[in-house]
C-alpha cells in the first residue's frame, strides 16, 4: 500500500493540501469556477443535479417487478436524461447511488457507496471475469471498544483507500447515531451510548477516510435510534437531551472531523422530518457548527421534496425523475425560489470539486486488500471485551493442545451485520479455521456433526427473515443446534478445552425483540453452555463462552457457568483468526465496552417507550415513497421519556444493577493508577490533569483510562457522572509506567440550559474522577468553578411541540 500511495503523490498533491484546511476555506478560484457553472446552467439541470439518479442494483426479476422505476431501470420517457443515468450507474455496479452529470458544463458524477463497516459494491460484473471484492471491517461497537482514535483513523485510511481505488466519491458513513436501547436493529453500525466517545471514533474515522481525498456521509442525522417504522417515525425528545445526546456526536465529528457530506434521518424530531427540517439542517448543523458541505437524503427519505430544499437537505437520494418534475414546478409557480436552488447547487458542487472523478484519478481497481485484512486482524482483537476469566482460564496455557468448538457460529462466524451494514467481502475466517490456523487440533466428528446440521437447516429454510435483507444481504444464523449431552461428555474426555460460540445478528429495517433467540438466550442454547460446561468441568477443564453478537445480549442468568466469557462482537473477515490471538494469548484483551449491559431488558430506561406506538386515530394519506412496498409509512410516534438518562448516565444516578458497567473490560494483566494531579484547583478556562498508569501485572497489556467528572447540584438536574475525557496507554510491559494527560475544557463540563439556548457550567466543587470503567473508580480529585460559564449559546431550535413527561421523575 504504502508503494502505491508514493506512486500517487504528485496526482493527489493539490486537493491533499485542501484537506489539511478547513472544509469551509473555499478558495476563490472555485468559488468563482462554481458561480461560473451555476450560470451556465438550466432550471432543469439544477433540478436533476439535486435529485439522485436512482437505485439499481442484480436482483431476482421476481423482487424487481415489486419495485418503481427508480430502481427497476425503466425509461422515463427523457431520452438524454436516461442516457446520462445509464451512463453514471455503470460506474461502479452496487454503488448505492449517483449525482447527474453534465459533461459539457464541467460537472461530474459523484459516485455514492455504502457503508458503515466497509465499502459495498458488487463483486462481480457483467462480462467481467475478474471479482471485486472489499474488505469487511469490523463494526462500529467493536471498534468504539478499542476505545483508540489512532487506531480507528488507520482503518477509515484502509477503508478510504478502497473507496478511491474503487472508484467511488463519498462513502455513505460512519453511522454514529447514539445506541439508545439494545434492540434498536442497527446497533452494531453505531458507536456507543455516550456522546462524547460516538464524537470521537466518528471524528477519526473521517480524518482516515478523507486522507485519501475521497468524502464521507456521517449518518442518520439525526435521533435515528430505531428501524421500526423508521420512515415516519416521529421521534419526540427534549431540547437538552437532543443537543446533550442525540447531536453531541454529530457536533464532534462536524468540527473535528470535517465530513464533506451529511445524510439526513429518515424519522421525524418533534413533529418534522429531518430532511425537511430548516432547524436541524441550517440553524443547528450550518449556523451553530459551521457545516459547508452538503447534505443529502437517506434513500427514500422525507415527504415534501419543496420542503427538503428549503430546509438545507441539497440531495434527495436515491431519486425519481418525478422529483425533478416536482421541483422544476415549483420554481416556475412560485412555491420554491430558485435562489434556494442555486445554493443546494452550489454546496453540491464545491464538494464534487473535492472528487477524485472530477480530478480525473485513475482508478487502479486493485485496492491493497492484503494489508486491509492485516489493518481489520489487529483493529479486531483491540475491541474484544474480556467480561469473565476465572482462575486465569484465559489466555490458554501450554497444556492445550486440542480445542472442542461448539455452537453453529463457531463454523458460520459472523463478520458483520445485515443491509447496507454489510459488505461483500472475499472471506470470512471461521472460529475453526482460526484454530487450525493458530495450530490447534479441532474434533473432526464435532466438526462434521455442525456442518451437516448447518448444512440441512440452510436447505430446509424457506426465506430471508426480511426482504431487505434478502435484497442487500447479510448472513442470519440458524436455529441452534441441539446438543446431545453425550457428546459434550465425550468431546470433554478427547479434548483439552471447550469454546462454546454463541451468535446474533441484526440489520437495517427490523429491530430486534426482547425475546428467547434475540436479546435472551434460547433455552437450547442455555442447555449447550450448561451441558458443556458441566461435561468439561467434570473432566477437570474448562469451558469458554465466546460472544459473536451485533448487540448486547442477556449474560447475568448464564455468565457464572463457564469459566471465561469473552465478547468479540462482529470483528470482519479475519474473524477466527482475531479470536485466536486473543483466547491464546498472543494479544492481550484491551476492549472496554461502549455500551452498558443490562440484566434484564426491562431495566433498561427505554423499554417502557422503545420503539413507540402507532397514532391512535392519525390518517397516513402520505404516499408510500419508501421504494419498497413492506415498508409502509406508518404514522407512529416514540417518545424519550427517560430524557438524558440513556445509558450509564441512567444506570449510574438510580443505582440500577447491570451484568456489565459502561467501560468495563478485564485484562490478563492487572495496571495501578497513580500520582493523580491536577495543575490548578480553581477553574478558569481549562483544567488538566495527569496520572500515571502502571502496569503491575506479569504480561504486557494496553489500559483505557476513562475520565467521569460529577458536577455540582444546581438549577439543571444532572447524572451522577459523565465521561469527559478518555485514553488509552500504550503496551506496558511489566513493572512499566505511562504517564496520561487530560485537558478540560467547560464545554465538556457543560449541561444544556434549554431556558437561554446555551451551553452552562454551573458554578460550584466538581470531581474529576479516573477510573477503569464507570463503576470501577481509582483516584478522583476536586477543583471548583467560582461562577457559572457560559461555554456557548445557540440558535433556539427543535423545540418538541408537546410536554415530555419523564420517567426518572
Amino acid at each position: 500500500m504504502e508503494t502505491k500511495i508514493r506512486n500517487r503523490v504528485s496526482q493527489l498533491f493539490f486537493f491533499a493540501a485542501l484537506l489539511l484546511l478547513n472544509f469551509s476555506c473555499t478558495t476563490s478560484t472555485e468559488e468563482t469556477k462554481v458561480q461560473q457553472i451555476l450560470e451556465s446552467m438550466s432550471l432543469k439541470q439544477k433540478a436533476e443535479l439535486v435529485v439522485g439518479t436512482g437505485m439499481y442494483f442484480p436482483m431476482p426479476d421476481s423482487i424487481r417487478a415489486m419495485l418503481p422505476p427508480a430502481f427497476g431501470g425503466e425509461s422515463t420517457g427523457d431520452t438524454l436524461y436516461d442516457q446520462m443515468v445509464d451512463r453514471v450507474r455503470s460506474y461502479l455496479p452496487g454503488a448505492a447511488g449517483n449525482s447527474a452529470e453534465f459533461p459539457e458544463l464541467g460537472i461530474t458524477s459523484q459516485v455514492l457507496a455504502d457503508g458503515p463497516a466497509g465499502l459495498r459494491i458488487s463483486p462481480t460484473r457483467e462480462g467481467d471475469p475478474n471479482t471485486y471484492y472489499c474488505t469487511a471491517f469490523p463494526i462500529g461497537t467493536l471498534l468504539a471498544s478499542s476505545w483508540d482514535t489512532e487506531l480507528i483513523e488507520q482503518v477509515g485510511q484502509a477503508m478510504g483507500e478502497e473507496v478511491l481505488e474503487y472508484g467511488a466519491d463519498v462513502i455513505l458513513g460512519p453511522a454514529l447515531n447514539i445506541q439508545r436501547d439494545p434492540l434498536c436493529g442497527r446497533n452494531f453500525e453505531y458507536y456507543s451510548e455516550d456522546p462524547l466517545v460516538t464524537g470521537k471514533m466518528a471524528a477519526a474515522m473521517v480524518k482516515g477516510i478523507q486522507s485519501n481525498g475521497v468524502g464521507t456521509s456521517i449518518k442518520h442525522f439525526a435521533a435515528n435510534n430505531q428501524e421500526t417504522n423508521r420512515l415516519t417515525v416521529n421521534t419526540i425528545v427534549s431540547e437538552r437531551a437532543l443537543r446533550e445526546l442525540y447531536l453531541k456526536g454529530f457536533e464532534i465529528a462536524v468540527k473535528e472531523g470535517k465530513p464533506w457530506t451529511v445524510m439526513s434521518s429518515y424519522n421525524k424530531i418533534n413533529g418534522t422530518y429531518a430532511s425537511e427540517s430548516y432547524d436541524l439542517l441550517t440553524k443547528v448543523l450550518r449556523d451553530d457548527w459551521g457545516f459547508d458541505g452538503y447534505v443529502m437524503t437517506d434513500w427514500t427519505g422525507g415527504s415534501d421534496r419543496v420542503a427538503q430544499m428549503k430546509a438545507g437537505n441539497d440531495m434527495i437520494q436515491p431519486g425519481s425523475y418525478e422529483y425533478i418534475t416536482t421541483l422544476i414546478d415549483a420554481v416556475e409557480n412560485g412555491t420554491l425560489d430558485e435562489s434556494v436552488l442555486d445554493t443546494n447547487v452550489k454546496r453540491i458542487l464545491t464538494v464534487m470539486m473535492r472528487t477524485p472523478r472530477y480530478k480525473h484519478l485513475e482508478i487502479s481497481g486493485k485496492p491493497e486488500l492484503k494489508a486491509h485484512a492485516r489493518v481489520t486482524y489487529k483493529a479486531a482483537t483491540d475491541g474484544m471485551v474480556l467480561l469473565e476469566n476465572r482462575d486465569q482460564t484465559l489466555p490458554f496455557s501450554g497444556n492445550i493442545k486440542k480445542v472442542a468448538a461448539f455452537g453453529n457460529t463457531s463454523y458460520e462466524f459472523i463478520s458483520g451485520g445485515t443491509g447496507s451494514g454489510d459488505v461483500n467481502e472475499a472471506y470470512t475466517i471461521s472460529l475453526i479455521q482460526g484454530l487450525e490456523t493458530a495450530g490447534y487440533e479441532f474434533n473432526a466428528t464435532l466438526k462434521e456433526l455442525y456442518e451437516t446440521y448447518i448444512r440441512n437447516a440452510r436447505a430446509a429454510h424457506q426465506g430471508p427473515q426480511n426482504m431487505l435483507a434478502s435484497i442487500m444481504g447479510g448472513m442470519v444464523p440458524v436455529e441452534e443446534m441441539p446438543l446431545d449431552p453425550a457428546v459434550a461428555k465425550e468431546m470433554a474426555e478427547a479434548m483439552d478445552i471447550a469454546l462454546i460460540t454463541i451468535g446474533r445478528n441484526a440489520g437495517e429495517g427490523y429491530d430486534r425483540e426482547a425475546a428467547e433467540g434475540d436479546f435472551y438466550l434460547t433455552g437450547t442454547e442455555k442447555n449447550l453452555i450448561r451441558d458443556v460446561s458441566q461435561a468439561f468441568h467434570d473432566a477437570g477443564k474448562k469451558a469458554v463462552v465466546i460472544l459473536n453478537v451485533a448487540g448486547v445480549v442477556e449474560t447475568a442468568s448464564w455468565s457464572q457457568i463457564p469459566d471465561a466469557v469473552l465478547c468479540v462482537w462482529q470483528p470482519g473477515q479475519e474473524a477466527g483468526n482475531s479470536v485466536m490471538d486473543v483466547v491464546s494469548g498472543k494479544v492481550n484483551p484491551s476492549g472496554k465496552l461502549a455500551v452498558s449491559f443490562p440484566v434484564l431488558y426491562d431495566d433498561t430506561p427505554t423499554a417502557k417507550n422503545f420503539p413507540g406506538h402507532a397514532v391512535e386515530g392519525a390518517v397516513d394519506d402520505t404516499p408510500d415513497g419508501s421504494g419498497f412496498s413492506f415498508m409502509q409509512r406508518t404514522p407512529w410516534e416514540v417518545v424519550y421519556e427517560e430524557d438524558i438518562f440513556v445509558g450509564y448516565r441512567y444506570y449510574n444516578t438510580f443505582d440500577v444493577p447491570v451484568a456489565y458497567e459502561f467501560g468495563y473490560g478485564k485484562s490478563y494483566t492487572t495496571f495501578q493508577y497513580g500520582n493523580l494531579s491536577l495543575d490548578s484547583e480553581k477553574f478558569e478556562d481549562q483544567v488538566t490533569a495527569t496520572i500515571d498508569v502502571t502496569n503491575t501485572g506479569t504480561v504486557a497489556g494496553r489500559e483505557v483510562v476513562q475520565v467521569y467528572a460529577s458536577a455540582p447540584e444546581g438549577r439543571l438536574e444532572k447524572p451522577d457522572e459523565v465521561l469527559v475525557a478518555f485514553g488509552k496507554t500504550g503496551l506496558l510491559e511489566p513493572g512499566q509506567s505511562e504517564t496520561l494527560t487530560f485537558t478540560i475544557d467547560a464545554s465538556v463540563l457543560s449541561s444544556f440550559d434549554e431556558e437561554n439556548s446555551s451551553w452552562l457550567a454551573e458554578a460550584g466543587t466538581y470531581t474529576l474522577k479516573f477510573g477503569a470503567s464507570s463503576r470501577d473508580i481509582r483516584e478522583e480529585a476536586n477543583f471548583t468553578m467560582e461562577k457559572d460559564i457560559t461555554a456557548g449559546t445557540v440558535s433556539r431550535a427543535l423545540v418538541p411541540q408537546q410536554e415530555i413527561a419523564t420517567l426518572h421523575k
